[in-house]
């Protein structure tokens, strides 16, 4: 016979009084921040603050290991430097460095951050080239690839060996990096001039080069298809890629004031999401129309975002107000705000 039971106020409340992660926590959001050196974590249940953890300077990029067990992310010794002038083209100028540019940059402090999730802690960190800004995981997690901001390069390192394998020319101010769906290319996003390099991750060469309108950020692809899409943040526009080719098949104005950052599919999908910077806002898309469907108002500055496992909510980093907006998926609306450390910049979601 089974046996029953009845949820009763009494269970309910001892429920409550269990630690978080046994009855409740389905996953956690880790947020970088990178003017005070620290990661935010906050509880998927609850909302709350669980956490924050000290891990050097200026963390950016930051991605979860395949297996779920760790936390990568990209520190850098190079202070923080203006927005540079833009030219009619939407590109950067960039002023010609003069003797002692570098002089204030830590280079010690340059590498990729190993968070242990159980632990809660920062146990190493991995050498990765000059100012590593972005990164992304291999498919089998054995492999990193990194953006190096101030080298033109991008570099390959052996995370069991903690070996920098292979680095790679690429274009003036790279940033974006992102694993194909086969993991047998990585695209890396170049700020000025727009280029796009795409990397053979058996060669380690550039097998790949197109190029889109001022300042691309990041990629994201659809598993199958063969579609991705970059958003060009000083044109305000989002491009539709065949990754086949690979070449540009259409390219999006967003909406007016729109400086699209991060680009992130929802679990199923069927929905893009694009954050867009100095205009507040979230544009939500269409994955297969490539229609905009809404506009969603969220804190000031969106840049890295990230979407629940279970596909309810968004999360956007807000850097100048320090703090991470919430969004309900089925309402497109914020629905609240979570203090985070000075400048939220990235996010990562860990399942638990």
């Amino acid at each position: 016979m089974p046996l029953k039971f009845r949820i009763t106020p009494a269970l309910l409340a001892a429920l409550a009084a269990l630690p978080l992660p046994l009855w409740a926590a389905t996953y956690q959001v880790y947020v970088t921040n990178e003017r005070s050196g620290d990661v935010t974590i906050i509880n998927g249940a609850d909302l709350k603050v669980a956490a924050t953890i000290p891990v050097g300077k200026r963390p950016r990029g930051i991605h979860v290991s395949p297996d779920g067990k760790v936390v990568y992310v990209a520190l850098s010794g190079t202070p923080i430097e203006a927005p540079p002038q833009i030219d009619a083209h939407g590109n950067p100028v960039f002023e010609k460095k003069r003797d002692g540019d570098d002089d204030n940059a830590d280079k010690a402090a340059d590498g990729i951050g190993v968070l242990d999730i159980a632990a809660q802690k920062l146990t190493g960190k991995l050498h990765a080239g000059s100012d590593p800004e972005e990164f992304a995981l291999s498919q089998d997690g054995r492999r990193i690839y990194i953006s190096n901001e101030d080298t033109k390069t991008a570099s390959v390192i052996n995370i069991a060996s903690g070996k920098l394998e292979h680095i790679v020319p690429v274009g003036q101010e790279p940033e974006g990096v992102t694993t194909t769906p086969d993991g047998k290319q990585f695209y890396v996003t170049c700020e000025a001039g727009g280029d796009i390099y795409v990397v053979d991750t058996g060669s380690y060469s550039a097998v790949g080069h197109f190029k889109v309108n001022g300042r691309p950020r990041s990629i994201a692809f659809l598993s199958s298809g063969g579609i991705g899409f970059i958003p060009s943040e000083s044109a305000g526009e989002l491009n539709i890629i065949d990754t086949a080719a690979p070449k540009v098949l259409k390219t999006i104005a967003l909406p007016a004031g729109s400086r699209p950052m991060r680009v992130k599919l929802s679990p199923d999908e069927t929905r893009l999401y694009v954050s867009n910077g100095r205009a507040g806002t979230i544009s939500v898309f269409d994955t297969h129309t490539y229609e905009l469907l809404n506009t969603i108002k969220v804190g000031t500055r969106p840049w890295g975002i990230g979407i629940s496992p279970d596909g309810k909510f968004l999360f956007s980093a807000n850097g100048p107000s320090n703090d991470v907006s919430v969004v309900d998926l089925k309402s497109n609306q914020e629905v609240s705000r979570v203090k985070a450390g000075s400048s939220p910049w990235g996010i990562a979601i860990t399942s638990r």
